[in-house]
């Protein structure tokens, strides 16, 4: 087993578009080395942000050397700035990091308001993915309630990245009828939870309890489960990581 240190981060700043294309991700004595974080140029100018991915990784770290039974840790992270930001003294110069060969993207969602973070992933089960995307408003908590915190997401999609992990949620049908109740789709079934309807405009959202949809028998559409934090019940990663059992 290895031991756990804390993360170290480098701010880079993007000046010329590389060639190189492949991860720059090592494994050394069980803390990952080379991972690379890029902000899109079309993302304004936040030192917030800055902030926010780091502590996204700073909550990350420990939560993936736990999961993992001490295995894995993020040892240093790799900060792509933009260009057209602002320099400062602490930006230093890029040796192999580029957009091309950046692990993660934090750019502006596409569409407007789907802020959900994502991993680009074409290949088969166990197959390594492309790339995390994610926005600024994720990292601002705009999806707190639904997905959990920053850093536990990080996680779960770091097992897609890394390791080809699919999820164990059905994005489509998320609830059904069992005796005429309706029940969210949970692994295991004793999940428990309460079932909310966000609405979000710009970066101010309201939660609202779900109202039935008389042609389904079901829930309004974009009604989601949200588990509670505290379960008598253990829960894969890749179902929620969200829940601390």
């Amino acid at each position: 087993m290895g031991s756990f240190k804390n993360s170290v981060f480098i701010l880079v700043l993007h000046l010329l578009e590389g060639v190189l294309s492949a991860s720059l991700i090592q494994l050394n004595n069980n803390g990952y080395e080379g991972v690379v974080i890029a902000v899109d140029p079309n993302v304004p100018e936040d030192e917030t942000l800055i902030q926010q991915i780091k502590d996204m990784v700073t909550e990350a770290s420990p939560y993936l050397f736990e999961a993992t039974e001490k295995r894995f840790y993020f040892k240093n992270v790799a900060i792509l700035i933009p260009q057209n930001w602002n320099t400062k003294p602490e930006y230093v110069k890029p040796k192999l990091e580029t957009y091309k060969n950046a692990d993660v993207l934090v750019a502006e969602p596409n569409p407007t308001g789907n802020d959900g973070p994502y991993t680009e992933h074409m290949g088969g089960c166990g197959e390594k993915g492309n790339k995390i995307y994610l926005t600024p408003g994720f990292l601002a908590g705009k999806k707190l309630l639904q997905y959990g915190s920053q850093g536990r997401v990080f996680v779960h999609e770091w097992a897609h990245l890394r390791w080809g992990v699919f999820n164990e949620y059905d994005n489509d049908q998320k609830f059904y009828l069992s005796k005429k109740r309706k029940k969210p789709v949970t692994c295991p079934s004793t999940i428990t939870g309460k079932n909310v309807l966000q609405k979000c405009q710009g970066r101010s959202c309201v939660t609202q309890s779900c109202k039935s949809d008389r042609v389904t028998g079901l829930y309004e559409k974009g009604c989601e489960f949200i588990p509670d934090e505290v379960q008598t019940e253990k829960a894969s990663i890749m179902y929620s990581q969200s829940i601390r059992s």
